[in-house]
């Protein structure tokens, strides 16, 4: 096949109008395409507001090799990567299977690949099937009513599940393209082969999650929800069990193979673990504000020119920005959800948490992005819970300010800029998408004065990147918190350091963030619990 490069076009055609597009580059007539598909496509917008459609085809013509020759610029011969295949094993190693707890993107795909290959496993989750887990979640933000085990963090698929389900992934591995192609063949769209910013949306991510679980149910796993890792067993240094804790019972089980896929808001499961011997080290992670502003206002300052939701051609446009300070401190954006919403991520009573949310389309009026600010032990402690206890004051604190009914304490950036407190006003044309609502103050009495100062001295820095960033009627939002995991779990060749048989992998356990590294860190712990059986490991 042939591959095409730095094709820019003004529309995205249809798959009829990129066979034309492909034939006049190569000058040959439409018949000699035999097949077409999209390597990649993106939008380029640096020549605002010229804004191109920026596809990579892969062709299969007559006469490729006299194509080659004649179109040295732009076309060359495509080399497939290298298609990953899960390592094969000696099934009977595991006569006692092997247990995974956490049903979110690494014990998905760690459960999928051991499943696929032959090795039947049980699959603990402390939440809810997704089915239930939509109903608990629009009860809490509509009535306020926490379900502590079902909810935006907890419960299957994790707490990407109500996200933008975004794909993007700074790792360079070839499990990433067999992640993206197993989604699609559980209900993800085909587009997220190709487009250089994937996205599935947490509408459809709902029925991906759902067909991945019908699978590994139909391959013999037994997936259990309501069932929480309380203890595990260890004699002579090695995991022989664990005792788990539902609704109705507890008991015991007996295993060899343990993989911890935590979320990074199991608290109770890290403080288990530090218990028995599991060295946990605290890290750095990141706190703030979740800031929207009018989608509408984003696609003109990224673009150059209105796009308007109804019928856009030009996908809803986000933004990626970092500030390095003077005093050291960095401030970022993250998990930006165009066309979005905030929503209401509490795990715990007396807390409020905010993250936010897409629909596949993005179709919202408001554009919300995290504002972070990084923190390390030098801010909150070096004792491995002192990062959670930071977050829970922020939570608390946050909890009491908008006025203890989980409610978000809310701030326009104007008067944040101006350190005085908002008050709600009809004319601003944002208004706040966080459910159960909003209660405008001072966000300056709500975070820590370092965090504040921070972002305060971040927003006009971005608003050179993004016009109107920094703008008056722009809404914060508090308090972001849970954007990454503020301990790792110690582990060697993702095998943990004091006990052996137990493989901590995934976002919880400090070693991914985001689904797509989620998952590729929990198809490599299962490939090294296959290798620990393969060497004779208990």
């Amino acid at each position: 096949m042939l591959k095409l490069t730095d094709i820019r076009l003004t529309e995205r055609p249809e798959d009829a109008g990129l066979r034309k597009v492909a034939a006049d580059i190569l000058s040959v007539p439409e018949a000699a395409i035999k097949d077409l598909q999209i390597l990649k496509l993106s939008v380029d917008a640096r020549r605002k507001p010229d804004v191109r459609f920026v596809y990579s085809l892969l062709v299969d013509a007559d006469n490729e090799k006299a194509l080659l020759a004649d179109f040295p610029v732009n076309v060359s011969k495509y080399d497939p990567p290298e298609q990953y295949m899960f390592p094969s094993h000696d099934r009977a190693g595991f006569n006692i299977p092997p247990v995974i707890t956490g049903a979110g993107p690494a014990g998905l795909f760690s459960a999928l690949c051991l499943a696929e290959s032959g090795v039947k496993c049980i699959v603990l989750e402390r939440g809810a099937p997704i089915e239930q887990r939509i109903i608990d979640v629009d009860r809490f933000w509509r009535y306020g009513d926490l379900d502590v085990s079902s909810n935006v963090l907890f419960g299957e698929g994790g707490a990407g599940t109500f996200s933008d389900g975004k794909l993007t992934t700074g790792l360079n591995d070839k499990r990433i393209r067999y992640v993206l192609r197993r989604l699609v063949e559980f209900g993800a769209p085909e587009d997220i082969l190709y487009l250089s910013k994937p996205h599935i949306g947490t509408d459809k991510l709902r029925y991906v999650i759902r067909s991945m679980r019908e699978h590994l149910t139909e391959l013999g796993c037994d997936v259990r929800f309501g069932h929480k890792l309380s203890d595990i067993l260890i004699s002579d240094g090695a995991i022989k069990g664990i005792a788990v804790e539902t609704a109705e019972r507890n008991y015991k089980m007996k295993t060899g193979a343990l993989l911890i896929a935590p979320g990074n808001s199991a608290r109770d499961t890290f403080e288990m673990l530090l218990k028995r011997g599991i060295k946990l080290i605290p890290k750095d992670f990141s706190v703030g504000v979740r800031i929207e502003h009018l989608q509408q206002d984003i696609d003109e300052a990224q673009y150059g020119r209105e796009t308007g939701i109804p019928g856009r051609i030009l996908p809803a446009s986000d933004y990626k920005m970092v500030a390095h300070l003077d005093n050291g401190r960095s401030v970022y954006t993250f998990c930006v959800c165009p066309g979005g919403q905030v929503v209401a991520a509490a795990s715990e009573p007396g807390g409020v948490v905010t993250n936010g949310m897409s629909q596949y389309k993005r179709g919202e009026i408001n554009c919300n992005g995290a504002l972070l600010v990084t923190v390390s032990p030098d801010d909150f402690g070096h004792d491995p819970f002192d990062g959670i206890r930071f977050q829970r004051k922020l939570e608390s604190a946050a909890y009491i300010a908008g006025g203890g009914n989980y409610c978000a304490p809310a701030q326009y950036v104007g008067d944040f800029l101006n350190k005085r407190a908002s008050v709600r006003s009809e004319s601003n044309k944002i208004t706040p998408s966080y459910l159960p609502g909003v209660k405008y103050c001072n966000l300056w009495d709500v975070l820590p004065e370092f965090v504040c100062k921070a972002i305060s001295s971040a927003l006009p820095e971005f608003a050179k990147r993004v016009s109107g960033f920094a703008g008056a009627n722009a809404v914060l939002t508090a308090v972001e918190s849970r954007s990454s995991s503020s301990v790792r779990i110690e582990r060697d060749d993702y095998e943990t350091t004091g006990i052996r048989g137990i493989f901590p992998c995934g976002e919880g356990s400090g070693y991914a963030g985001g689904i797509m590294s989620a998952a590729v860190d929990g198809i490599k712990a299962a490939e090294h619990m296959i290798n620990g059986r393969r060497k004779g490991g208990s």
